[in-house]
């Protein structure tokens, strides 16, 4: 529900803000903790509004804040129409989306139709109910192999182990068995049912009346799932990853999915989706952001790349044609909470630190839309847990042979020389805070000009004050082996370095450098705008 001080939605000429606007990732519980107990909540959230506005960032996107049982850290969702006392609760989200909008910052949310939490009433009320009853039908039931006591097929789980759980009859017999295409604490919806649509509908107009902008869509190459649901070809699965093989994802059935999404979302003129798309297939994937789709899709071939100078231009190609056969807008990232920090990366330390500095600038000097994960402004690598404080569903799921996620989880330091820098109250953070961060904090960084703090908020300044920037097309130029160098068909010139030594700048003003000149040559791992 608006409230009376919120702002009226944009003009026409608005409605396409998210063309270009630089959107910055909240891990809600491990940006800023206003409660004291050691977790990060939309209270955070709202107190660093100030820092998000001189960051210059025009859109948040918030991982998930709604009701769960937190087996997956908010990605099982119990109740998709509240927000979780964890966070807070709707009074504060609705007052956090006021106060943004009046510093000129969009809010998103995160959105999670796969699946729900094995505590939503739906999935208590399936479980309650007999086989073959209309409550099961809203998921993926089915009776095991053989005698029962075997899993409907040979499928996975994204996690680790089998992708499926045997449920308990109400008899008290061992009885069928439901999909989860992740965590058991996380069943899959069954989309052919009318009613899950309807509700998605629901949950989605919930949102967007209480103003919200838009949505990032979890797993949204996901949902529809093959018919017979076949055994598949277990030497390409990989944990936390699917190949375009994969028959668990990106069934052609999918696309009506999202489309029925895009009608409700055209009923509010400025509301946008951005999907999470793990396609690797351009025309695939630009199948995703037809014009009655999602309005962006993520491409995760930057995120993937190496610091190499053909590895870049492959996946900066990639993705730009990914998106043009459909009239599309590409988007950038460098981490996000599923991906191992740049920093660290890029080969940790003082070198990561400089290539990821090199590569924010190349970034945001790219046409379409970054998106910048929390902590990446501060240069932050992934932190180095110990195995006793590991919460990621991955690390039991797989034996222990597989970490995780959690290292690029931790907490944000803001100030001071000691854990929890300011994050909390409580030393007792859901992830402990490693002590030599102590050089990383928000504080230290606004304070020295050379920061990547600063660099973050200078380039966004820049990218969205030049008219050099104006324009969508980039043009290569010729570059020395293991170099690259663009050209904004607006005017911006942008060079990158990989190599060890420095380079000739091509020609043009200096504008701004991830790192000092040598003899007004380029750096190594480091890069620059020209005009």
């Amino acid at each position: 529900m608006s409230t009376a001080t919120e702002p009226p939605r944009g003009s026409a000429a608005e409605d396409d803000w998210w063309t270009d606007a630089v959107f910055y990732q909240i891990y809600p519980r491990s940006f800023a903790d206003s409660d004291g107990d050691g977790v990060g909540d939309l209270g955070g959230v709202r107190d660093k509004l100030g820092y998000l506005e001189l960051l210059g960032v025009g859109a948040i996107w918030l991982s998930p804040v709604m009701r769960s049982p937190m087996a997956d850290h908010g990605y099982d969702v119990s109740d998709p129409r509240d927000i979780d006392p964890l966070f807070g609760s709707l009074e504060v989200m609705d007052a956090l989306i006021v106060e943004a909008h009046a510093r000129g910052i969009k809010v998103t949310m995160d959105l999670v139709p796969n699946h729900t939490s094995d505590q939503h009433e739906w999935f208590r009320a399936a479980v309650a109910a007999p086989a073959g009853s209309d409550e099961r039908s809203r998921y993926i039931f089915r009776d095991g192999r053989g005698d029962g006591s075997q899993p409907p097929n040979n499928w996975p789980s994204i996690f680790g182990g089998p992708a499926w759980t045997r449920v308990v009859e109400p008899s008290g017999e061992p009885g069928q068995w439901y999909l989860h295409l992740f965590a058991p604490e996380q069943p899959d919806l069954n989309w052919e049912n009318p009613e899950v649509p309807e509700d998605l509908a629901r949950t989605l107009r919930f949102w967007l009346d209480r103003g919200v902008d838009g949505f990032r869509i979890d797993v949204a190459h996901g949902m529809a799932k093959p018919a017979g649901l076949p055994d598949m070809d277990l030497s390409v699965n990989e944990l936390l990853k699917n190949d375009d093989n994969d028959p668990r994802f990106n069934h052609e059935s999918v696309h009506e999915i999202h489309r029925g999404i895009r009608r409700v979302i055209d009923e509010y003129p400025g509301a946008m989706t951005v999907g999470e798309i793990w396609v690797e297939d351009n025309e695939r994937f630009g199948e995703y952001l037809r014009p009655d789709e999602l309005t962006l899709g993520f491409n995760f071939r930057l995120a993937e790349a190496a610091f190499d100078a053909t590895a870049i231009r492959d996946a900066v190609d990639n993705s730009i044609a990914a998106v043009e056969r459909v009239g599309g807008t590409p988007t950038w990232t460098l981490s996000n909470h599923d991906i191992t920090r740049e920093v660290t990366r890029y080969g940790g330390g003082s070198v990561g630190l400089l290539r990821a500095r090199a590569m924010a600038l190349f970034m945001l000097a790219l046409p379409g839309v970054p998106f910048v994960y929390n902590g990446s402004e501060l240069g932050l690598p992934n932190a180095d847990l110990p195995d006793e404080v590991l919460q990621d569903p991955v690390w039991e799921r797989s034996g222990h042979t597989e970490r995780g996620r959690d290292g690029c989880r931790v907490p944000l330091p803001w100030e001071g020389e000691t854990p929890p820098f300011a994050f909390s109250t409580t030393a007792q953070t859901w992830l402990p805070m490693p002590a030599d961060w102590a050089s990383s904090t928000v504080e230290v960084q606004l304070e020295d000009v050379d920061s990547i703090l600063n660099l973050y908020r200078t380039a966004i300044e820049l990218r969205s004050a030049r008219t050099e920037f104006a324009h969508s097309g980039i043009d290569w130029y010729g570059s020395p082996p293991g170099c690259l160098a663009f050209r904004r068909r607006g005017g911006l010139i942008c060079a990158l370095n990989t190599t060890d030594d420095a380079i000739p700048l091509p020609p043009g003003e200096l504008l701004l450098t991830s790192a000092p000149t040598e003899d007004g040559r380029l750096a190594p791992n480091s890069a620059a705008w020209l005009v």
